[in-house]
């Protein structure tokens, strides 16, 4: 696990951060876990931190299939516990050192559900508080977006090194409704511009639907 990845700005920007990686085969996901979608695997994911039901999330995770199997990626404030469905060999957690984060430069990768709001209105033509969302399909759009969560963020995106790749629809069915959401993946570089900023924007996440396995950067220090 010598890749790093990323999590949304939090009053104490300085607590201590977990990478902790699981490698579960495809045919046990699908057979013994019975893994429909990523908010599967994050009803799972909840099982590495026992006893917190009521509490607020406060991990990130990504699920990449890597040939045969699955690897999900979890950013923590906390420290997982092995769940039960998880093989010894197969589960690891290391801390993030602080000096992780003293880099100016990363090669990045984020999936991320990157949409915009349009507005809704009421039967009188007043705007309702909740508007639609949408996807971004469009680069240019994809593009606007990024810069934007990174200026939030605390960091800058190289344009000449930026790639959007679409990942496709991801189905999810929760307990009381059912969707989709448009994922794709941004692969770059990047510069830190306020690092207190960028360490907070990496432990809460980028984007929406977290719940649903996006938000998670994933970091690689570009100068030593």
């Amino acid at each position: 696990m010598n890749t790093l990845v990323a999590p949304k700005p939090s009053a104490n920007a300085a607590e201590t951060l977990h990478l902790t990686q699981i490698l579960v085969s495809y045919e046990d996901a699908v057979r013994l876990l019975r893994i429909r979608d990523t908010y599967d695997w994050h009803q799972r994911v909840w099982q590495a931190f026992g006893g917190r039901d009521d509490e607020t999330r406060n991990f990130l995770i990504r699920v990449d299939r890597k040939e045969d199997a699955y690897r999900v990626l979890i950013l923590s404030r906390s420290v997982p516990s092995k769940p039960d469905w998880c093989p010894t060999a197969c589960f690891g957690t290391k801390v993030i050192p602080d000096h992780y984060f003293t880099h100016t430069s990363y090669q990045f990768s984020l999936l991320a559900n990157p949409t915009k709001k349009l507005r809704v209105d009421n039967a009188d033509g007043s705007r309702k508080k909740n508007g639609r969302r949408v996807p971004l399909t469009r680069r240019e759009d994809l593009l606007a977006w990024i810069k934007r969560k990174a200026a939030a963020g605390g960091f800058t995106v190289n344009p000449d090194t930026l790639r959007t790749i679409p990942r496709g629809r991801e189905y999810f069915h929760t307990s009381d409704t059912h969707g989709t959401h448009t994922a794709v993946e941004f692969q770059g570089q990047l510069t830190v511009s306020d690092p207190v900023l960028f360490r907070a924007t990496v432990a809460t996440g980028i984007g929406s639907a977290k719940a649903f396995g996006f938000g998670l950067l994933v970091l690689i220090p570009l100068n030593q």
